[in-house]
């Protein structure tokens, strides 16, 4: 019977166990510091209201239930439904943009909001989908655990054709002509915690994805997937430890012998490390660290609230813009200070949802990008609340303040004391030099059995890339040397 430790109950860790679990030689124990599982995937709560404290917005869903289903969970059991319309952008001259992911209607939307455009839409869509299928083949398919795999001369005639030499807003302005619009096929590197004029211009596939494979919605939120896959590993007899806190990981030559559990040595033949990799790191003695210098993603203030109505007439997800977002990213990400004039995000899924809240109440979410790192003064924070409740008020939720029984802000202080590294939401950033082979491997380091999994680690942020980051690992432990050697160069 072959042991494996898994250290962190996040959904990395957590769908890597699913798939080792269904090896009948193999024990697969999951150590958490939390008194819950699930990492950034839980929930808030306040009495009889819950809301998903962190990831909503439900992307790529054929790769989230094929994993699922791989892992032996049928996808029946998994109950999402598309949003229709995918969401409302509202810009501060009043104007709003409706994203739809039929490409008809997104081109009347175009043709009645921004004629002329929908010819470069119609090229955005044909470009795209040529790159998505090459680089979901070549980089979130494969892992690169021997980095020179990377740069065969495929690869590289891929990335360039991807144009990963551009950012992505450089090139969304090769495809429209007005910056309302470039904004509205840019903002989607926030959600995985990057800056539009930083993150490669492959990461540009995200706002395809929407289009192509829609906007969804786990119903009991996105969290709910987290309890269906712990009923599933009790089912099995995974051995899951809450309030297990691992302190250290103890090597001998080139192997690992034991992590220590609360003070207490504990031995398996392999261990995986699930969380975000910075801090990962410094469990491993001294002399085997990687020591490497990372960027953190950017933070997220938020604002969860309990309300004694619904918004009946809104969308589920929509985006309030800012009069000036390229000065909004510039506050974040580089002079990494509160925004005085924010973009914001907000999520109220009690409009289709009504399992969240007591009959006739709801629940609503607000998302701020804020910056992450160790020097941000927070002093302004309470005066950044107020501004983005009275630009709710104003733009989309009348009388907001009248409404909120219970509200609950979450920051990046917070997310850091919580083990986010630097209190950054989404890993470690999407910068061109933080992705692909330059991202942590699932096989970081040169020991032999240990391992890692999770957003900071490649192929990357995002709920459904995790977890292809946890089948790469699963398929890697699972097969033989031959398999091994063939993840190892690339094929």
């Amino acid at each position: 019977m072959r042991r494996t430790a898994i250290v962190g109950g996040g959904i990395g860790g957590l769908v890597t166990a699913l798939y080792l679990s269904k090896q009948e030689e193999r024990h697969v124990s999951i150590f958490e510091k939390n008194d819950f599982l699930g990492g950034r995937l839980t929930y808030e709560r306040h009495g009889s209201f819950k809301i998903d404290q962190g990831p909503t917005i439900v992307l790529l869903p054929e790769m989230l239930l094929t994993i699922m289903e791989e892992a032996g969970i049928p996808r029946e059991e998994i109950p999402m439904e598309p949003c229709d319309p995918l969401y409302h952008i509202h810009f501060k001259d009043g104007s709003t943009y409706t994203k739809h992911r039929d490409p008809a209607l997104q081109k009347e939307e175009l043709e009645a909001k921004f004629p002329g455009n929908e010819q470069h839409f119609d090229r955005f869509l044909q470009d795209m989908k040529t790159r998505f299928l090459q680089g979901k083949a070549q980089f979130l398919e494969k892992s690169f655990v021997e980095k020179r795999t990377f740069f065969s001369r495929k690869n590289i005639k891929t990335l360039m054709k991807l144009k990963a030499y551009q950012n992505v807003k450089k090139m969304m302005r090769t495809y429209f002509d007005d910056e309302r619009l470039v904004e509205a096929y840019t903002l989607q590197t926030l959600y995985i915690g990057g800056h539009p004029e930083q993150s490669p211009a492959m990461y540009s596939l995200v706002s395809y994805s929407e289009h192509e494979h829609g906007i969804w919605y786990v119903k009991g939120g996105y969290a709910h997937l987290v309890e269906i896959i712990q009923k599933e590993l009790e089912r099995r007899g995974v051995s899951i430890h809450t309030n297990a806190e691992v302190s250290h990981v103890e090597v001998e030559g080139g192997e690992a012998s034991s992590i220590t559990v609360n003070g207490e040595t504990r031995s398996f033949d392999e261990y995986i490390l699930n969380g975000d990799f910075p801090l990962m790191d410094k469990l491993m003695p001294e002399k085997k660290r990687l020591n490497r210098k990372y960027t953190a993603s950017s933070g997220c203030l938020l604002l969860y609230m309990g309300l004694d109505r619904i918004y009946e007439n809104n969308t589920m997800h929509q985006f309030f813009m800012t009069s000036d977002f390229d000065h909004h990213m510039k506050q974040v990400f580089m002079d990494k200070v509160l925004p005085d004039e924010p973009s914001f995000y907000t999520f109220h899924p009690s409009i289709i949802d009504g399992s969240l809240a007591p009959e006739g109440k709801g629940v609503l979410y607000t998302l701020v990008p804020v910056p992450a790192g160790k020097d941000v003064d927070w002093n302004g924070k309470e005066a950044l609340i107020e501004h983005v409740l009275d630009e709710m008020e104003a733009r989309g939720f009348p009388e907001l303040r009248n409404h909120i029984e219970w509200m609950r802000v979450r920051s990046p202080e917070e997310a850091a004391r919580d083990g986010l590294f630097e209190g950054g939401s989404f890993g470690i950033a999407p910068t061109l030099f933080q992705s692909g082979v330059f991202r942590p491997q699932l096989q970081p380091y040169p020991v032999r059995n240990v391992y890692a999994v999770g957003a900071s680690v490649h192929p990357g942020g995002g709920v459904p890339i995790v977890m292809q980051g946890a089948k790469l690992l699963a398929d890697y432990l699972q097969y033989g040397s031959k398999k091994r050697h063939n993840y190892k160069r690339g094929v």
